[in-house]
């Protein structure tokens, strides 16, 4: 469905100490890293496609996270939720909703929410039966 989701950020090496395990933690391996532009992006080994981008905004001006925007990051169990949740929070993430059943979603939904270090929400999620 998706071709790439962008995250923008205002310190691209704290962003990137930040976002580097997190998605190490999901399983998902760098593409690529540009410090001079500065951008970076993560991909499903082996996948061209599709990719979870941070960077400096384009247009050159500050970031500022969106109220009730969110990118949701699949997780392949509820372990990884929970270990990626922990690895974020330990490289400068906030919480926003510990790991857990959200059956209000469906019977499955376990996931947890966060922040970034710039005010962007994240979700990681695993929608699979235990």
């Amino acid at each position: 469905m998706f071709s790439h989701v962008f995250i923008g950020v205002v310190d691209f090496e704290r962003a990137l100490a930040f976002y580097t395990p997190l998605m190490a933690a999901l399983g998902l391996e760098e593409r690529f890293c540009d410090r001079a532009r500065p951008w970076a992006g993560w991909q499903i080994p082996g996948q061209a496609r599709p990719l979870f981008l941070i960077g400096a905004p384009y247009d050159g001006q500050p970031h500022a996270p969106g109220n009730g925007q969110m990118a949701a990051l699949l997780a392949p169990g509820r372990t990884a939720v929970d270990a990626a949740y922990a690895v974020a929070l330990a490289h400068g993430g906030s919480d926003e909703g510990a790991p857990g059943l959200r059956p209000h979603y469906h019977a499955h939904y376990y996931g947890a929410y966060l922040r970034d270090p710039d005010g962007n929400k994240l979700c990681v999620v695993c929608h699979d039966p235990a």
